[in-house]
């Protein structure tokens, strides 16, 4: 079991930065791949990126290929989105999830593939 606390979103303004952790509780994280959702009102829930549970590899969606990087730290049980070059239309409530996986290189990028998700934390980019 593992369960997910999203936190550092906020309000900024097109062109600044912010980075989005995902508090893991639960021995299976370090063993679980990881990635990261968001929703935008009146849309439906979007792929960002994903990383493996080695941290070798990551996927990103093409919207934010070369802003965002996702990184995690299995000592600490927390994942992280840093998102730079932030646009009006990257606002969103944005999500972390995850699923155990058995090989380390292994990420997901499909919502019915992960198992565990977070509440959520808004990120608001204003233009």
């Amino acid at each position: 079991q593992v369960q997910l606390v999203e936190s550092g979103g906020g309000l900024v303004q097109a062109g600044d930065s912010l980075r989005l952790s995902c508090a893991a509780s639960g021995r299976a994280f370090s063993r679980s791949a990881m990635g990261w959702f968001r929703q935008a009102p009146g849309k439906e829930r979007e792929f960002v990126a994903a990383i493996s549970w080695g941290g070798g590899n990551t996927y990103y969606t093409d919207s934010v290929k070369g802003r965002f990087t996702i990184s995690r730290d299995n000592a600490k049980n927390t994942g992280y989105l840093q998102m730079n070059s932030l646009r009006p239309e990257d606002t969103a409530v944005y999500y972390c999830t995850a699923r155990v996986a058995y090989y380390s290189d292994s990420y997901y990028y499909q919502y019915r593939d992960y198992s565990y998700w977070g509440q959520g934390t808004q990120v608001t980019v204003s233009s």
